[in-house]
């Protein structure tokens, strides 16, 4: 994972940075999260690090909302464009490379603002959270049992060393994962969970929102990106081997424009699921960043938004 805008290279290592707070800006999906980040860094003197998995992805463009050059309003932006759609996204490298890059920004007087609503790459950059090694030969046997054996006694055999994942995990991909860390490690996955221990000061700004305005606004932007011209980015990916990601054919709208190209759904189908999973995916959103009581929320509409929450950080420096 490398940042590609010339001399904004992450600085070597990723200790704490002391003085200046991180800023990080989080909510759910169609929340506004990126237009207030930019607002912020004109206002603060600020750079952007992109927190949003799906959008570190070149070409998915459309379908993952990305911030555009002009909306960017000269306002740099890290890790956006930063893998291929065949290339796995990795908690541990975002970590590494989104602290890199903190400890530069501040290096240069400026404040670094976070902004993105995957959870878990949020607190990776935010808080104390160890991340275990992998083993690919671990990974690879545990991979063809799911095949044969199917997830069910994967679960089981999770269950048995570790009920707590067990109990939390739905995705077969995860239930490898905890099985291959407890292979790996001899502790279970759970163990490994972040405390809410900031590893630097931080400020965290979470967009509070209208539910039935937000399933709308959710809507019409499925219908937005399918007018922008989806099916044909989704096509275009396909070729340049989307489908052989483990991560990128995942997202929100390529999954179901995917089934458009092989002939089982049509584009009015797809839309439909679409909305349907982006709406389940913001209110799996909202309960995540619900859970973390350091964030101090503000009203997405808010016309004092912007003043409130460079209040939140404590204003320019």
């Amino acid at each position: 994972m490398q940042d590609t805008p010339a001399g904004l290279e992450p600085v070597a290592g990723t200790g704490a940075t002391p003085g200046l707070p991180v800023i990080a800006v989080v909510g759910p999906t169609g929340s506004g999260k990126s237009d207030l980040a930019v607002s912020l860094a004109l206002e603060l003197d600020g750079e952007v690090i992109n927190a949003d998995s799906m959008q570190f992805y070149r070409g998915m463009d459309i379908g993952t909302a990305k911030i555009t050059e002009a909306e960017r309003r000269g306002v740099p932006h890290h890790l956006l464009d930063i893998l291929d759609v065949t290339e796995e996204a990795s908690v541990s490298d975002f970590q590494q490379h989104a602290r890199g890059l903190i400890a530069a920004i501040h290096a240069r007087g400026k404040r670094a603002i976070l902004a993105g609503g995957s959870g878990l790459y949020v607190r990776a950059a935010l808080d104390v959270l160890e991340f275990p090694g992998t083993d690919p030969v671990i990974r690879s046997r545990l991979e063809t049992e799911l095949e044969i054996d199917g997830p069910a006694l994967l679960r089981a055999r999770l269950e048995g060393v570790d009920p707590v994942s067990a109990g939390r995990l739905g995705d077969a991909r995860r239930i490898v994962r905890a099985l291959e860390v407890f292979e790996l490690t001899g502790r279970p996955f759970s163990s490994f969970m972040p405390s809410r221990e900031y590893f630097q000061p931080a400020v965290q700004i979470g967009l509070e929102v209208d539910r039935e305005r937000l399933r709308e606004r959710l809507a019409r932007r499925v219908h937005t990106m399918a007018d922008r011209g989806l099916l044909n980015e989704v096509s275009r990916l396909d070729a340049a081997g989307l489908r052989r990601g483990k991560t990128a054919p995942r997202a929100l709208g390529y999954a179901q424009f995917l089934k458009v190209l092989d002939g089982e759904s049509d584009p009015a189908q797809a839309v439909a699921e679409t909305i349907v999973a982006t709406r389940q995916f913001a209110r799996r959103q909202l309960t995540w960043f619900r859970a973390d009581p350091r964030i101090g929320w503000l009203d997405w509409q808010d016309p004092e938004l912007l003043a409130k929450a460079a209040a939140l950080c404590g204003g320019a420096e």
